[in-house]
């Protein structure tokens, strides 16, 4: 019975939600906060389950809006394929913004995800993928410059690096991914209008070909509502 005080906040809120129409702000925090009688604290705890499910949006210095609920992208992680190509599959139409294509050379980080020097030349490729013009992923892509640069990427790229160099024939063979849930940096939290320190999905990746090298970095930042991510795996024989 303890967490019944809380359960009957979510329900609260739930109900306000599902009342408002989409694209409608909510209250602000301090009047809702008082409305449900809890603290801003509590309130943003509440609200963390509804954010998730992608029901509501925060946008920094705007508030807190109902939105729509969009379609969730479901695959397994057995096979590496784009978000693009998923989407395709199910029916779902994504979107690129807020692309940005620049050099950048090789920090202690990126030197040891890529097997380069310190100070090698990189491309680094930063997109948002959007569904229904929303914002649902964030997307980092770190190359050595012998495998991509700018000039490769044709003002018809669609965001995706992986079928960019799949189309180009390059002998990809195997994909390593950590994958945890962390709260959002402020530089990721913009460009996907979340706050920072919001709950994401995060994979990093390396990407390697038929020889072993390391062709591609990966950062990828998923809001988790938006993902539904599943793995088949055999069952052992003890």
């Amino acid at each position: 019975m303890a967490n019944f005080p809380f359960q009957r906040l979510q329900a609260d809120l739930a109900a306000l939600i599902n009342k408002t129409a989409a694209g409608q702000r909510l209250p602000s925090e301090p009047d809702l906060a008082k409305q449900l009688g809890v603290s801003r604290a509590t309130l943003r705890e509440a609200m963390r389950s509804f954010e998730t499910q992608g029901l509501i949006r925060r946008r920094q210095g705007s508030g807190t809006f109902v939105v729509g609920k969009v379609e969730a992208l479901d695959s397994g992680l057995e096979v590496l394929e784009s978000l693009e190509t998923i989407a395709r599959r199910t029916g779902l139409e994504v979107s690129v913004s807020d692309l940005h294509i620049d050099a950048v050379v090789a920090d202690e980080e990126t030197s040891a995800k890529l097997n380069v020097a310190i100070g090698a030349k990189l491309i680094r490729v930063r997109r948002v993928i959007r569904a229904e013009n929303r914002p649902v992923a964030y997307l980092v892509d770190i190359l050595p410059d012998d495998v991509l640069q700018a000039k490769d990427l044709s003002a018809d790229f669609h965001g995706s690096v992986l079928d960019y160099l799949l189309h180009r024939g390059d002998p990809l063979t195997t994909s390593r991914a950590d994958i945890s849930a962390i709260g959002a940096s402020a530089d990721v939290a913009k460009p996907l209008e979340i706050q920072r320190g919001d709950v994401l999905l995060h994979f990093h990746a390396q990407l390697f070909d038929a020889s072993g090298k390391v062709v591609d970095y990966s950062l990828s930042y998923f809001i988790p509502g938006y993902f539904h991510f599943h793995v088949m795996r055999r069952v052992g024989g003890g």
